[in-house]
């Protein structure tokens, strides 16, 4: 047994603490240099999508009399009964007509649709009105209060159009 050694329990060396934030060293870490892309040019014509109750670019009482039904409506145009088709030509028309005319306020009644409130020219109308023959003429779209014919219609509140000197 002189061969064999007595076993000693070593402690581990005691590590030293970690330098405070100051004195640690960091190495500067590159990225990749990878091309940027180039920057998207966005239109200065471009303007917000409508969507209904979002008012954007009218001052908040302007905003709360549309919404509140509080605007006199200065047209009126009923989809019930229509296509698809026939209703988005429709739109188009009388929006383009109320816009030279220098109506102000619009209702468009789509009805409610048949089945859960969901409607195709309900849903599809804030489509058509973001196209761009009609887009420029139209501030707001908000949607009608009961007595105009509720969540199945729609106030469209078009821009001022500036007067011939």
């Amino acid at each position: 047994m002189r061969d064999v050694k007595a076993w000693r329990k070593t402690e581990p060396e005691p590590e030293e603490p970690p330098a405070p934030p100051a004195q640690q060293k960091k190495e500067p870490t590159r990225r990749p240099r990878t091309a940027r892309p180039a920057p998207v040019a966005v239109p200065e014509t471009a303007k917000p999508v409508l969507t209904p109750g979002a008012v954007i670019g009218v001052d908040r009482r302007l905003a709360d009399r549309l919404k509140r039904g509080r605007l006199p409506i200065d047209a009126t145009l009923d989809l019930h009964g229509l296509t698809q088709s026939e209703a988005h030509a429709a739109v188009q028309g009388f929006v383009a007509r109320a816009a030279e005319r220098g109506r102000r306020t619009l209702l468009i009644v789509t009805g409610k649709g048949r089945r859960d409130g969901v409607g195709v020219l309900k849903s599809a109308l804030p489509r058509w009105l973001n196209e761009a023959p009609v887009r420029d003429d139209i501030l707001a779209l908000a949607e009608a209060r009961p007595e105009h014919g509720g969540s199945g219609a729609f106030y469209v509140l078009l821009r001022r159009r500036k007067r011939p000197s």
